[in-house]
């Protein structure tokens, strides 16, 4: 028997698809361009926008007759045991196969913001929390762990990460992002992409572009950002993961910028993803997001214009279901409306990728091998450890933490026993467990309410709820504050309900109108403060919220954002001193509950001045967080960071920096370098991180650190459109935050005003020694 072309491995994946796509039938070609939701339901609350609305109705085992692009979250939409539901995808990849004249089996994706999203896999930190952890290299080998259990479940794609830049902390899918500084996001959000590419899952960079600069923080409301703002900082971190991560897949976002709908775009899609980046991989629409365009847009005026404008700008497949790819598609073609060139390009892409994948190959099994288990042993360690690394102690004035080991500690607060605390809303028990009450968890979450008890076991703890996070009931607070007056330390545990589109305070379509702490929460402080007892404010939240209010009258203030199923155990070992604190805040903490959107990438007219009574300056800035520990930091010779010096605007200059244990305690410093451009040709951010360095100090170590400077770390979008290296004085800041300078060099750009490209230098890599 001769093996076709397309079947032959040893083939170049491009040469396989040319045949395959001769032989292709147009609805055969278009059967590539699709996913099906096969669980999706029709009626009640879904788990993605108008989901109800925009599935459409189809007969499975018709459709399945021309083949399958993708299949959606066969895990991720109900509850389902993992090794039955990996047979039952097993099975239904068999059926696609044997329907299908070429026995193409289909991508199956799912998402993994913050684990596998499925029912008793290991539900990890969000985002936000791994930008607080600082730790690139911690957070690919989570990614790796995820993408290996998507693997062992029969899952090819993650829809996943994250890469929007934090514009606005009102935005509800804040918790969803890595936060507001795109260095952070593009360093921690490429180590993510390494992770889930190294287990063979293709890693999925979303919402491509500009989905989190939205007015007003409105979820899918329109984007105004300007030119050099969409260049400078909502770009970087997708051109990172492709280029250095090697993402094999972007998704676009369904918002418009300045009137033109991301799923519309060939500028974005095309010329820049694809012409000017080198990208070749898949672009898949989000949810919906290519019906849209006719139904929310309005820029198309049928479900097969939809199509048009979608395949025109660049989109492959349309998720998660059909409405636009299928039959309008298909009729479109044969009357002449749309080239089939379009499906053709878009069907090459798909097959090329599944090809890579193996799905081509006459050997392919979809049978699961070994036991599934997506909550092992070595996932919640590390689920722990990341957790620790992210919890983030941004006071501790007089000493207050550690708390003392048999104190009498009065625990309060809605957030103190309820597991979901711990969890943002792409996690299965919030993202779907809450429509399936009758259903357990599948996985063991400690409260913190638990894990002080288990952390502190001669303290005396008691425990009083007080309020709800988001209802405005007060009955509680007597409760609540007698308990408080009787202990020596109140621990007032408070934060948001993770949940979608209104369910919760934080989560997906739940935006806020202000950064006050939800409910009367921001009350029931101010009446546990007025006790006289000495307050621990612990914040479980997926946004930064206002404390301005309470400035110098908490005992401490400790932050966790959506800290996952270990987040209990690690919080509780900061508050207990096990864990010596080393997280830093990925977004500003405001002063006032108004006054934004701001972050800290403001040019000067964005800072506090004179002409304005509105002082938009953060009570805690970005990089910010306390230790346990001190630490003193020196110039690897005397003067060597304070000097002025000369490189071109191509050259490079090692910055070094010697950082000492000074305490008695192990504890972990992160450096932070930004540069300052005092006089540039358009007005730059005052400050911006360009480099960072966690490191692990014993008692009365030394390390040192280098930070290698190139000339391309200053580049920005000039007034012509080009990114330059301009001439000129910079500044190059150490610090322990974006505004805790420890040390500042000047360096002098000396030559031409140098064009610079895909080629040029994203990060700064660092690099360490031991001084004893």
């Amino acid at each position: 028997m001769t093996t076709a072309p397309w079947r032959d491995p040893a083939l170049p994946a491009a040469a396989r698809v040319d045949d395959l796509l001769a032989r292709m039938t147009l609805e055969e070609k278009t059967a590539q361009l699709y996913g099906v939701w096969v669980g999706a339901a029709t009626d009640g609350d879904g788990v993605a926008p108008l989901q109800r609305e925009m599935t459409s109705e189809y007969d499975w085992d018709e459709l399945i007759t021309r083949g399958l692009g993708q299949l959606t979250r066969s895990f991720g939409t109900a509850p389902v045991d993992p090794e039955l539901g990996a047979q039952a995808l097993a099975r239904a990849q068999r059926r696609i196969a044997a329907a299908g004249r070429f026995g193409i089996p289909a991508v199956a994706h799912e998402e993994c913001l913050a684990g596998f999203t499925a029912w008793g896999a290991t539900a990890y930190p969000v985002p936000l929390a791994w930008g607080a952890s600082f730790d690139p290299g911690l957070v690919e080998e989570m990614a790796r762990r995820i993408g290996a259990d998507l693997r062992a479940a029969g899952i090819h794609q993650g829809l996943a990460p994250v890469l929007d830049v934090v514009r606005d902390p009102r935005w509800g899918r804040v918790e969803e992002t890595i936060g507001e500084d795109p260095y952070l996001v593009g360093t921690i959000g490429t180590a993510y992409v390494r992770g889930l590419e190294s287990a063979g899952v293709v890693a999925t960079l979303k919402h491509f572009a500009g989905y989190a600069s939205s007015v007003g923080a409105r979820n899918l409301a329109p984007v105004r950002a300007g030119v050099r703002e969409f260049a400078d900082v909502t770009l970087p971190p997708f051109e990172m993961a492709l280029r250095e991560g090697g993402a094999r897949s972007v998704m676009a976002a369904y918002n418009e910028t300045d009137g033109v709908p991301a799923s519309a775009d060939p500028a974005l899609l095309t010329q820049l993803l694809r012409e000017d980046w080198g990208f070749t991989g898949t672009v898949v629409a989000d949810y919906f997001g290519i019906g849209f365009l006719e139904t929310l847009h309005r820029v198309a005026g049928s479900p097969a214009q939809a199509a048009r404008a979608a395949l025109e700008a660049g989109v492959d497949v349309e998720l998660p279901t059909l409405k636009c790819y299928g039959k309008p598609l298909v009729e479109a073609v044969r009357a002449g409306e749309i080239p089939e060139a379009l499906v053709d390009r878009a069907a090459r892409r798909v097959l090329v990728q599944k090809a890579e994948l193996g799905l081509l190959d006459e050997d392919w099994s979809p049978e699961p091998t070994g036991r599934i288990d997506l909550d092992s042993t070595a996932n919640r360690a590390l689920a722990r450890q990341l957790a620790e690394e992210s919890v983030v102690l941004l006071d501790n004035p007089d000493g207050l933490l550690p708390l003392t080991p048999d104190a009498r500690i009065a625990v309060v607060g809605p957030r103190a026993a309820d597991a979901l605390a711990m969890l943002g809303c792409y996690s299965f028990p919030s993202h779907v467990g809450t429509h399936h009450p009758e259903v357990p968890m599948g996985i063991e979450i400690p409260t913190l309410l638990e894990s002080l008890r288990a952390e502190l076991p001669d303290a005396k703890v008691t425990f009083a709820e007080g309020c709800d996070v988001s209802c405005p009931d007060t009955s509680g607070f007597e409760e609540a504050v007698a308990r408080a007056a009787e202990a020596d330390v109140c621990v007032a545990v408070l934060g948001d309900r993770a949940g979608l589109f209104g369910s919760g305070t934080s989560g997906e379509g739940c935006d806020v109108a202000d950064l006050q702490l939800p409910g009367v929460q921001a009350d029931l402080l101010d009446a546990l403060v007025s006790t006289g007892v000495p307050v621990v404010l612990v914040l479980l939240t997926g946004r930064p919220y206002a404390l301005g209010r309470w400035h110098g009258q908490l005992g401490a203030v400790v932050q966790a954002f959506f800290p996952g199923e270990e987040g209990g155990p690690a919080v509780a070992g900061v508050l207990s001193g096990r864990v010596n604190p080393s997280g830093r805040l990925p977004v500003s903490v405001p002063h006032a509950p108004g006054g934004q959107p701001w972050t800290y990438l403001q040019p000067p007219l964005g800072l506090a001045d004179e002409v304005s009574s509105l002082d938009p300056t953060p009570l805690y800035p970005f990089g910010h967080g306390r230790s346990y520990t001190t630490f003193e930091w020196e110039p690897a010779e005397s003067g060597e960071l304070e000097r002025e010096l000369e490189i071109d605007t191509a050259g490079f200059y090692d910055l070094p920096v010697t950082v000492r244990n000074t305490g008695d305690r192990p504890g972990t410093e992160i450096v932070q370098l930004y540069l300052h451009d005092p006089v540039a040709s358009v007005t730059r951010p005052d400050v911006r991180l360009i480099g960072y360095r966690r490191l692990e100090l014993a008692p009365g170590e030394a390390t040192r650190v280098t930070f290698p400077f190139h000339a391309d770390l200053s580049a920005f979008t000039d007034r012509s459109g080009r990114r330059v290296v301009e001439p000129g004085v910079l500044e190059l800041r150490l610090g322990v935050s974006s505004a805790e300078v420890r040390h500042t060099t000047r360096v002098t750009l000396t030559g031409p005003v140098r064009v610079v490209g895909a080629e040029r230098r994203l990060r700064c890599e660092t690099e360490v020694r031991g001084e004893g």
